[in-house]
């Protein structure tokens, strides 16, 4: 039976032989506990939503502060001499000047000029980096790295859990719990303790919120999560909200607006190559597939990434053919929510660069029936990110 968990077309709810084949994360007897509605994600068994519901669990994390369960990312700890030059080798980013306890949007590249992966790059500041990759794509990063970067140790950290609290709450929540993390700024990390707890915390997450992702011993998680749900503003918050919170916010999901066959250019993430990096910076290319973004940056792409609006209450869905007003194909939708926060069903799309501009007019067909849509700008919601 399809779940619908929108943006992926590929979720099932499989059979009881199926489900004990799934991996389970630290808190997926929580889950269990608190009634989420559990499915197949990634090869892990993952909450889609709890009782309230994927809408009231979408406004909660805008009004409020949600807690979010992404365990299943992988955790790859990274160390041996030169590690930031190293990654630079795979990586358009300036890893160099990335000041400890900071982290950075970093993309895998492939010769073609596509993301292996998106990931989320920290330097720890005694000599070792932590990278936070997706949960699909984990094993395949760790055996790329190795063999790219053979002078480096990188060791996935099974032993850990991680935790996000998102919402404009959640800055309220760790003044009372880890005074510490509190004065955290976007994209900076620290050690810190939560109710004796020691955990590392990087002020991050997925939603477009202010908030916080928390890695914990594995042993230590299900009782840090309870201790964070004790708190009035928190609430769990499952994959179908994490999913139409990311889309309004307009940030890509790997496997949909980014891919092997997709370049960060085509995906609007050209603030994502390093000026350092760029033709003409101090130490330009020397990644895989630099020339392609070296040329896309000069002259353009062919396709953008774009928001839709859904003119009418009908959902459309990711992979539907876009067509504009003269019905010629011009694109395809990558990924749809239903937004709570915007008030009906939107997506996000590839389009040819002519169609790309806000107010364009857009349509598919579902069923035979035509489903109007407009070129919106993205973020569709504001971005609420602390910068300190």
């Amino acid at each position: 039976m399809r779940v619908g968990l929108v943006g992926r077309t590929d979720v099932y709810v499989g059979t009881s032989r199926e489900a004990q084949l799934l991996l389970k994360t630290p808190l997926t007897e929580l889950h269990q506990r608190l009634g989420a509605k559990l499915v197949p994600f990634a090869g892990y068994s993952m909450p889609i939503s709890y009782r309230g519901g994927i809408i009231a669990e979408h406004k909660h994390t805008r009004l409020r502060a949600g807690l979010f369960d992404v365990s299943h990312m992988g955790q790859i700890t990274v160390m041996g001499d030169a590690v930031a030059e190293r990654l630079e080798s795979v990586m358009p980013n300036d890893f160099i000047s990335l000041a400890p306890m900071s982290s950075v949007y970093g993309l895998l590249m492939n010769e073609a000029g596509g993301v292996r992966d998106d990931l989320i790059a920290t330097n720890l500041g005694d000599g070792r980096f932590n990278l936070v990759v997706n949960a699909s794509n984990k094993h395949e990063d760790l055996a790329y790295l190795r063999a790219s970067l053979p002078d480096l140790t990188f060791e996935l950290r099974e032993d850990r859990a991680l935790i996000a609290l998102q919402g404009p709450e959640s800055r309220a929540v760790m003044a009372r719990l880890a005074k510490t993390a509190s004065g955290l700024g976007f994209m900076t990390a620290t050690k810190d303790q939560i109710d004796g707890f020691d955990v590392w915390i990087t002020c991050s997450g997925y939603t477009g919120e202010d908030g916080f992702e928390i890695s914990v011993s594995a042993s230590e998680a299900d009782r840090l999560a309870y201790c964070l749900l004790a708190e009035s503003e928190v609430e769990a918050i499952g994959l179908g909200a994490r999913d139409s919170l990311r889309l309004e916010a307009g940030l890509c999901l790997h496997g949909h607006e980014l891919s092997p066959g997709i370049t960060p250019i085509e995906a609007g993430l050209s603030w994502a190559i390093a000026r350092e990096r760029r033709e003409g910076g101090s130490r330009p290319g020397s990644y895989p597939g630099a020339e392609i973004v070296h040329q896309q940056l000069a002259d353009g792409t062919a396709r953008k990434r774009v928001g839709l609006r859904v003119e009418d209450r009908r959902p459309v869905r990711a992979g539907e053919t876009l067509f504009d007003s003269a019905g010629h194909e011009v694109g395809v939708i990558c990924s749809d929510a239903f937004g709570a926060s915007v008030g009906g069903p939107v997506a996000m799309g590839f389009v040819q660069s002519g169609c790309s501009q806000v107010g364009s007019g857009l349509h598919v067909m579902v069923r035979g029936k035509r489903v109007d849509l407009t070129v919106m700008k993205l973020p569709m919601v504001p971005t609420r990110y602390y910068r300190g």
